[in-house]
Protein backbone atom coordinates (compact mmCIF):
# COMPACT_ATOMS: atom_id res chain seq x y z
CA UNK A 1 0.00 0.00 0.00
CA UNK A 2 0.76 3.82 0.03
CA UNK A 3 0.94 4.74 3.66
CA UNK A 4 1.20 8.37 4.83
CA UNK A 5 3.02 8.96 8.49
CA UNK A 6 2.23 12.13 9.93
CA UNK A 7 5.24 12.72 12.31
CA UNK A 8 9.00 12.36 12.16
CA UNK A 9 9.91 11.78 15.47
CA UNK A 10 10.88 8.58 16.94
CA UNK A 11 7.85 7.08 16.87
CA UNK A 12 6.69 8.29 13.53
CA UNK A 13 10.47 7.32 12.19
CA UNK A 14 10.00 3.60 13.44
CA UNK A 15 6.84 3.06 12.17
CA UNK A 16 7.86 4.17 8.71
CA UNK A 17 10.72 1.68 8.90
CA UNK A 18 8.93 -1.13 10.10
CA UNK A 19 5.99 -0.60 7.39
CA UNK A 20 8.43 0.34 4.83
CA UNK A 21 10.38 -3.08 5.63
CA UNK A 22 7.20 -4.62 4.92
CA UNK A 23 7.11 -3.85 1.27
CA UNK A 24 4.34 -0.48 1.50
CA UNK A 25 5.42 2.35 -0.04
CA UNK A 26 5.74 5.00 2.75
CA UNK A 27 5.65 9.34 2.91
CA UNK A 28 6.73 11.07 6.30
CA UNK A 29 5.25 14.64 6.69
CA UNK A 30 6.98 16.47 8.88
CA UNK A 31 6.56 20.09 9.47
CA UNK A 32 10.03 20.63 10.98
CA UNK A 33 12.86 20.87 8.38
CA UNK A 34 14.05 17.37 9.55
CA UNK A 35 13.91 14.89 11.60
CA UNK A 36 13.74 14.75 15.23
CA UNK A 37 13.11 18.04 15.94
CA UNK A 38 9.94 18.19 18.32
CA UNK A 39 9.55 15.50 20.80
CA UNK A 40 12.51 13.47 20.43
CA UNK A 41 14.79 16.05 19.83
CA UNK A 42 16.23 15.46 23.46
CA UNK A 43 15.22 13.26 26.53
CA UNK A 44 16.64 11.73 29.64
CA UNK A 45 18.39 8.68 26.43
CA UNK A 46 16.85 5.88 28.90
CA UNK A 47 15.80 2.94 26.93
CA UNK A 48 14.34 1.62 29.93
CA UNK A 49 11.93 -1.60 30.53
CA UNK A 50 12.29 -0.76 33.85
CA UNK A 51 10.90 2.62 33.79
CA UNK A 52 7.14 1.17 33.40
CA UNK A 53 5.68 1.81 36.24
CA UNK A 54 2.32 3.77 35.14
CA UNK A 55 2.16 7.34 36.69
CA UNK A 56 -1.74 7.20 37.55
CA UNK A 57 -1.79 5.66 41.12
CA UNK A 58 -2.92 5.80 44.65
CA UNK A 59 -0.06 8.78 45.47
CA UNK A 60 -1.37 10.78 42.50
CA UNK A 61 -4.14 12.92 44.04
CA UNK A 62 -1.34 13.64 46.36
CA UNK A 63 1.64 15.07 44.77
CA UNK A 64 -1.20 16.75 42.04
CA UNK A 65 -1.94 18.57 45.08
CA UNK A 66 1.58 19.36 46.47
CA UNK A 67 2.62 20.53 43.01
CA UNK A 68 0.01 23.46 42.94
CA UNK A 69 2.37 24.99 45.76
CA UNK A 70 5.39 23.60 46.08
CA UNK A 71 7.29 24.84 42.70
CA UNK A 72 10.49 22.72 43.65
CA UNK A 73 8.51 19.18 43.13
CA UNK A 74 9.45 17.73 39.57
CA UNK A 75 5.98 17.77 39.05
CA UNK A 76 4.61 21.09 38.49
CA UNK A 77 0.90 22.52 37.54
CA UNK A 78 0.07 25.40 36.57
CA UNK A 79 -3.59 26.38 36.78
CA UNK A 80 -5.44 27.56 33.66
CA UNK A 81 -8.33 27.17 32.35
CA UNK A 82 -7.60 24.54 29.80
CA UNK A 83 -11.35 22.49 29.51
CA UNK A 84 -9.39 19.74 27.82
CA UNK A 85 -6.46 19.30 31.01
CA UNK A 86 -9.34 19.31 33.00
CA UNK A 87 -11.55 16.41 31.19
CA UNK A 88 -7.54 14.79 30.92
CA UNK A 89 -7.52 15.13 34.70
CA UNK A 90 -10.55 12.97 35.64
CA UNK A 91 -9.75 10.50 33.27
CA UNK A 92 -6.34 10.43 35.11
CA UNK A 93 -7.73 10.74 38.53
CA UNK A 94 -9.80 7.21 37.31
CA UNK A 95 -6.80 5.46 36.74
CA UNK A 96 -5.19 6.17 40.26
CA UNK A 97 -6.55 3.02 41.32
CA UNK A 98 -4.22 0.30 42.82
CA UNK A 99 -5.81 -2.13 40.09
CA UNK A 100 -5.69 0.51 37.62
CA UNK A 101 -1.65 0.84 38.16
CA UNK A 102 -0.71 -2.54 37.94
CA UNK A 103 -2.69 -3.59 34.87
CA UNK A 104 -1.73 0.17 32.80
CA UNK A 105 1.91 -1.14 34.21
CA UNK A 106 1.64 -4.35 32.84
CA UNK A 107 1.23 -3.63 29.79
CA UNK A 108 3.65 -0.72 29.31
CA UNK A 109 6.41 -3.41 30.88
CA UNK A 110 4.81 -5.88 28.03
CA UNK A 111 6.09 -3.08 24.93
CA UNK A 112 9.07 -1.66 26.71
CA UNK A 113 10.70 -5.40 26.82
CA UNK A 114 9.25 -6.05 22.79
CA UNK A 115 10.84 -2.82 21.80
CA UNK A 116 14.03 -3.40 24.07
CA UNK A 117 14.53 -6.17 21.39
CA UNK A 118 13.05 -4.72 18.30
CA UNK A 119 15.78 -2.06 19.17
CA UNK A 120 18.52 -4.39 19.08
CA UNK A 121 17.27 -6.28 15.96
CA UNK A 122 16.97 -2.86 14.47
CA UNK A 123 20.36 -1.69 15.66
CA UNK A 124 22.40 -4.76 14.11
CA UNK A 125 20.71 -4.94 10.91
CA UNK A 126 21.15 -1.83 9.63
CA UNK A 127 24.25 -0.96 11.78
CA UNK A 128 23.05 2.53 13.06
CA UNK A 129 24.90 4.38 15.96
CA UNK A 130 23.71 6.91 18.51
CA UNK A 131 25.89 6.57 21.27
CA UNK A 132 24.29 3.60 22.69
CA UNK A 133 25.40 1.54 25.61
CA UNK A 134 24.22 -1.35 27.12
CA UNK A 135 24.99 -1.39 30.58
CA UNK A 136 22.00 -1.17 32.51
CA UNK A 137 20.34 1.10 34.54
CA UNK A 138 20.24 2.03 38.15
CA UNK A 139 17.20 3.74 39.86
CA UNK A 140 18.24 4.75 43.20
CA UNK A 141 16.83 6.36 46.84
CA UNK A 142 18.26 8.55 49.15
CA UNK A 143 16.38 7.70 52.08
CA UNK A 144 15.81 3.96 53.53
CA UNK A 145 11.80 4.89 53.73
CA UNK A 146 12.00 5.91 49.76
CA UNK A 147 13.85 2.49 49.28
CA UNK A 148 11.36 0.32 50.91
CA UNK A 149 8.46 1.90 49.54
CA UNK A 150 9.76 2.24 45.97
CA UNK A 151 11.03 -1.29 45.55
CA UNK A 152 7.57 -2.27 45.39
CA UNK A 153 6.69 -1.38 42.15
CA UNK A 154 10.23 -2.61 40.67
CA UNK A 155 9.21 -6.21 42.44
CA UNK A 156 6.23 -6.11 40.34
CA UNK A 157 7.92 -5.85 37.17
CA UNK A 158 10.27 -8.25 38.07
CA UNK A 159 7.57 -10.63 38.49
CA UNK A 160 5.75 -9.66 34.85
CA UNK A 161 9.18 -10.13 33.33
CA UNK A 162 11.82 -7.50 34.24
CA UNK A 163 15.61 -8.80 35.77
CA UNK A 164 16.37 -6.45 38.47
CA UNK A 165 19.22 -6.66 41.75
CA UNK A 166 17.94 -4.65 44.39
CA UNK A 167 21.23 -3.04 45.68
CA UNK A 168 22.29 -1.73 48.57
CA UNK A 169 25.12 1.35 48.75
CA UNK A 170 27.85 -0.40 48.67
CA UNK A 171 27.06 -2.89 45.62
CA UNK A 172 25.79 0.23 43.33
CA UNK A 173 29.42 1.98 43.42
CA UNK A 174 30.18 -1.38 42.71
CA UNK A 175 28.01 -1.02 39.82
CA UNK A 176 28.66 2.82 39.05
CA UNK A 177 31.98 4.13 39.64
CA UNK A 178 30.44 7.10 38.90
CA UNK A 179 28.45 7.38 42.23
CA UNK A 180 31.48 6.70 44.13
CA UNK A 181 31.16 10.65 45.45
CA UNK A 182 27.45 10.61 46.59
CA UNK A 183 27.90 6.81 48.02
CA UNK A 184 26.66 8.45 51.61
CA UNK A 185 24.10 10.34 50.04
CA UNK A 186 22.36 7.37 48.59
CA UNK A 187 20.01 4.53 50.96
CA UNK A 188 19.88 2.25 47.70
CA UNK A 189 18.64 1.04 44.47
CA UNK A 190 17.29 -1.36 41.48
CA UNK A 191 19.96 -2.11 39.10
CA UNK A 192 17.81 -3.35 36.03
CA UNK A 193 20.59 -4.68 34.07
CA UNK A 194 19.05 -5.00 30.95
CA UNK A 195 18.24 -1.45 30.14
CA UNK A 196 19.95 0.73 28.16
CA UNK A 197 20.79 4.13 26.82
CA UNK A 198 21.22 5.90 23.94
CA UNK A 199 21.02 8.98 21.75
CA UNK A 200 17.34 9.47 20.54
CA UNK A 201 18.18 12.58 17.96
CA UNK A 202 21.18 10.44 16.46
CA UNK A 203 18.92 7.28 16.40
CA UNK A 204 16.34 9.00 13.81
CA UNK A 205 18.27 10.77 12.10
CA UNK A 206 20.26 7.64 11.29
CA UNK A 207 17.44 5.41 11.15
CA UNK A 208 15.51 8.17 8.47
CA UNK A 209 18.48 8.41 6.57
CA UNK A 210 18.71 4.19 6.32
CA UNK A 211 14.62 4.61 5.66
CA UNK A 212 15.59 7.08 2.40
CA UNK A 213 18.53 5.27 1.12
CA UNK A 214 17.64 1.67 1.65
CA UNK A 215 13.84 1.82 1.69
CA UNK A 216 12.49 4.10 -0.51
CA UNK A 217 10.94 6.04 2.30
CA UNK A 218 10.10 9.63 1.38
CA UNK A 219 10.05 12.55 4.03
CA UNK A 220 8.18 16.06 3.04
CA UNK A 221 9.98 18.09 5.50
CA UNK A 222 9.03 21.33 6.14
CA UNK A 223 5.41 20.86 5.37
CA UNK A 224 2.43 21.39 8.05
CA UNK A 225 -0.59 18.84 8.21
CA UNK A 226 -3.63 20.84 8.01
CA UNK A 227 -6.19 18.33 8.10
CA UNK A 228 -7.63 15.17 6.50
CA UNK A 229 -9.77 14.61 3.55
CA UNK A 230 -12.45 12.64 4.47
CA UNK A 231 -15.33 10.31 2.64
CA UNK A 232 -17.47 8.55 4.42
CA UNK A 233 -15.42 5.76 6.22
CA UNK A 234 -12.02 7.13 4.29
CA UNK A 235 -9.18 9.20 4.48
CA UNK A 236 -8.85 10.26 0.93
CA UNK A 237 -6.11 12.46 1.10
CA UNK A 238 -3.97 14.50 3.91
CA UNK A 239 -3.97 18.61 3.85
CA UNK A 240 -0.61 19.87 3.84
CA UNK A 241 1.00 23.39 3.64
CA UNK A 242 2.21 21.77 0.31
CA UNK A 243 -1.28 20.90 -1.02
CA UNK A 244 -2.68 17.14 -0.46
CA UNK A 245 -0.64 14.12 0.00
CA UNK A 246 -2.60 10.68 -0.81
CA UNK A 247 -2.62 7.40 0.37
CA UNK A 248 -4.10 4.00 0.85
CA UNK A 249 -3.49 4.32 4.96
CA UNK A 250 -2.87 7.37 6.70
CA UNK A 251 -0.85 7.09 10.49
CA UNK A 252 -1.11 9.84 12.73
CA UNK A 253 2.26 9.79 15.21
CA UNK A 254 2.32 13.47 15.69
CA UNK A 255 3.57 13.46 19.38
CA UNK A 256 1.10 15.86 21.52
CA UNK A 257 -0.47 17.23 18.59
CA UNK A 258 -2.09 13.86 17.62
CA UNK A 259 -4.90 14.72 20.04
CA UNK A 260 -5.27 18.11 18.44
CA UNK A 261 -5.41 16.06 14.91
CA UNK A 262 -8.04 13.87 16.71
CA UNK A 263 -10.33 15.49 18.32
CA UNK A 264 -11.34 17.55 14.91
CA UNK A 265 -12.30 14.26 13.66
CA UNK A 266 -14.05 12.45 16.52
CA UNK A 267 -11.55 10.38 17.72
CA UNK A 268 -11.37 9.73 21.23
CA UNK A 269 -7.49 10.49 21.99
CA UNK A 270 -7.00 12.08 25.46
CA UNK A 271 -3.62 12.81 24.60
CA UNK A 272 -2.28 15.95 26.97
CA UNK A 273 0.98 17.42 26.19
CA UNK A 274 3.45 17.36 29.33
CA UNK A 275 6.39 19.70 29.69
CA UNK A 276 9.69 17.79 30.19
CA UNK A 277 12.96 19.56 30.32
CA UNK A 278 17.11 18.96 29.37
CA UNK A 279 20.53 19.93 29.95
CA UNK A 280 23.03 18.10 27.51
CA UNK A 281 26.42 18.85 28.81
CA UNK A 282 30.36 17.63 27.34
CA UNK A 283 32.47 15.87 29.79
CA UNK A 284 35.19 17.86 31.55
CA UNK A 285 36.64 14.97 33.94
CA UNK A 286 34.84 11.98 32.18
CA UNK A 287 36.35 9.63 34.89
CA UNK A 288 33.94 12.02 37.34
CA UNK A 289 30.72 11.78 35.26
CA UNK A 290 28.60 8.45 34.87
CA UNK A 291 29.24 5.11 32.77
CA UNK A 292 25.59 4.46 32.50
CA UNK A 293 22.00 5.29 32.63
CA UNK A 294 20.24 6.26 36.29
CA UNK A 295 17.30 7.53 37.95
CA UNK A 296 17.92 9.98 41.18
CA UNK A 297 14.16 8.84 42.45
CA UNK A 298 13.70 11.01 45.24
CA UNK A 299 14.63 14.30 43.15
CA UNK A 300 12.82 12.79 39.84
CA UNK A 301 16.12 13.52 37.99
CA UNK A 302 17.26 11.46 35.36
CA UNK A 303 20.38 11.14 33.46
CA UNK A 304 22.49 9.21 31.01
CA UNK A 305 26.01 8.87 29.52
CA UNK A 306 25.78 9.84 25.64
CA UNK A 307 29.49 9.21 24.25
CA UNK A 308 31.54 12.10 26.11
CA UNK A 309 28.01 14.12 27.18
CA UNK A 310 26.46 13.81 29.98
CA UNK A 311 22.44 14.22 29.27
CA UNK A 312 20.33 15.21 32.99
CA UNK A 313 16.64 15.27 32.20
CA UNK A 314 13.84 16.25 35.04
CA UNK A 315 10.38 17.72 35.41
CA UNK A 316 6.92 16.90 34.52
CA UNK A 317 5.13 20.47 33.90
CA UNK A 318 1.41 20.62 32.55
CA UNK A 319 1.10 23.85 30.76
CA UNK A 320 -0.08 22.93 28.02
CA UNK A 321 1.37 23.32 24.58
CA UNK A 322 4.26 26.30 26.10
CA UNK A 323 7.74 25.31 24.91
CA UNK A 324 10.00 28.32 26.64
CA UNK A 325 12.13 27.55 28.95
CA UNK A 326 14.28 30.10 31.54
CA UNK A 327 17.60 29.36 32.90
CA UNK A 328 15.50 29.01 36.45
CA UNK A 329 13.86 25.59 35.08
CA UNK A 330 17.47 24.06 35.15
CA UNK A 331 18.13 25.11 39.11
CA UNK A 332 17.44 21.82 40.54
CA UNK A 333 18.31 19.39 37.71
CA UNK A 334 22.09 21.02 38.03
CA UNK A 335 22.12 21.06 41.91
CA UNK A 336 20.84 17.39 41.99
CA UNK A 337 23.61 16.81 38.72
CA UNK A 338 26.53 18.49 40.55
CA UNK A 339 25.91 16.48 44.27
CA UNK A 340 25.71 13.25 42.48
CA UNK A 341 29.04 13.66 39.89
CA UNK A 342 31.20 16.63 41.69
CA UNK A 343 33.35 17.97 39.09
CA UNK A 344 32.00 16.41 36.47
CA UNK A 345 30.84 19.03 34.35
CA UNK A 346 30.87 23.03 33.92
CA UNK A 347 27.07 23.93 33.50
CA UNK A 348 27.98 26.86 31.92
CA UNK A 349 28.83 24.72 28.91
CA UNK A 350 25.09 22.86 28.46
CA UNK A 351 22.92 23.03 25.29
CA UNK A 352 19.46 24.00 27.05
CA UNK A 353 15.88 22.44 25.87
CA UNK A 354 12.79 22.04 27.13
CA UNK A 355 9.93 19.52 24.78
CA UNK A 356 6.44 18.37 25.21
CA UNK A 357 5.69 14.75 25.80
CA UNK A 358 2.43 13.27 24.04
CA UNK A 359 1.07 11.89 27.43
CA UNK A 360 -2.15 9.48 27.83
CA UNK A 361 -4.12 9.02 31.23
CA UNK A 362 -2.95 5.73 31.42
CA UNK A 363 0.49 6.21 30.24
CA UNK A 364 -0.44 3.29 27.51
CA UNK A 365 0.22 4.16 24.21
CA UNK A 366 -2.78 3.94 21.63
CA UNK A 367 -1.95 1.59 18.52
CA UNK A 368 -4.13 0.63 15.75
CA UNK A 369 -7.20 1.35 13.55
CA UNK A 370 -9.49 4.91 14.75
CA UNK A 371 -12.94 5.39 13.50
CA UNK A 372 -12.07 5.07 9.84
CA UNK A 373 -11.26 2.21 8.07
CA UNK A 374 -7.77 3.23 6.88
CA UNK A 375 -6.55 5.49 9.20
CA UNK A 376 -4.11 3.97 12.31
CA UNK A 377 -3.03 5.58 15.48
CA UNK A 378 0.53 5.03 16.47
CA UNK A 379 0.76 8.00 19.51
CA UNK A 380 0.89 8.49 23.07
CA UNK A 381 4.18 6.91 24.74
CA UNK A 382 4.33 9.70 27.29
CA UNK A 383 8.38 9.63 28.44
CA UNK A 384 9.13 6.37 27.49
CA UNK A 385 8.58 7.22 23.58
CA UNK A 386 12.50 6.41 23.25
CA UNK A 387 12.08 2.99 25.00
CA UNK A 388 8.84 2.21 23.36
CA UNK A 389 9.08 3.49 19.81
CA UNK A 390 10.22 0.79 17.85
CA UNK A 391 8.48 -1.95 19.16
CA UNK A 392 5.08 -0.31 18.82
CA UNK A 393 5.94 0.56 14.81
CA UNK A 394 6.53 -3.44 14.56
CA UNK A 395 3.42 -3.91 16.40
CA UNK A 396 1.72 -1.12 14.16
CA UNK A 397 2.79 -3.08 10.93
CA UNK A 398 1.71 -6.23 11.64
CA UNK A 399 -1.95 -4.65 12.09
CA UNK A 400 -1.52 -3.15 9.16
CA UNK A 401 -0.71 -6.41 7.60
CA UNK A 402 -2.89 -9.00 9.18
CA UNK A 403 -0.62 -10.49 10.91
CA UNK A 404 -1.05 -11.99 14.62
CA UNK A 405 1.43 -9.32 16.58
CA UNK A 406 4.40 -10.89 18.30
CA UNK A 407 3.14 -10.11 21.50
CA UNK A 408 -0.26 -10.20 23.17
CA UNK A 409 -2.39 -6.98 22.27
CA UNK A 410 -4.25 -7.08 25.25
CA UNK A 411 -4.27 -3.42 26.34
CA UNK A 412 -2.48 -2.18 23.16
CA UNK A 413 -5.10 -2.08 20.51
CA UNK A 414 -6.98 1.31 20.27
CA UNK A 415 -10.67 0.81 21.08
CA UNK A 416 -11.89 3.88 21.24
Amino acid sequence: MKIVVLGAGVVGTAAAYYLARDGHEVTVVERHETAARGTSYSNAGLVSPGDATAWASPAALKTFLRALYNHDLGIKVRLRFDPYFLAWSLRFLRQCTRERLRANSEVKLRLALYSRDCINALQQHTGLSYDERRRGILYFFRTQKSLEHGTANYEFLAKHGLPIEIVDRDRLVEIEPGLAGARDKIAGGVYSPIDQTGDSRQFVENLAAFAVERLGVKFLYGTTVEGLDIEGDTVRNVMTSNGPVSGDAVVISMGPESGLLGRRYGIDLPVYPVKGYTATVPLEDESKGPTMGGADEDQLIAYSRLGNRLRIASTAEFTGFDRSYHPRDFTAMFRTAKDLFPGAFDEKKAELWSGLRPMMPNSVPVIGRARYRNLYLDTGHGHVGWTMACGSGAFLADLVAGRKPEIDPQGLVYKG
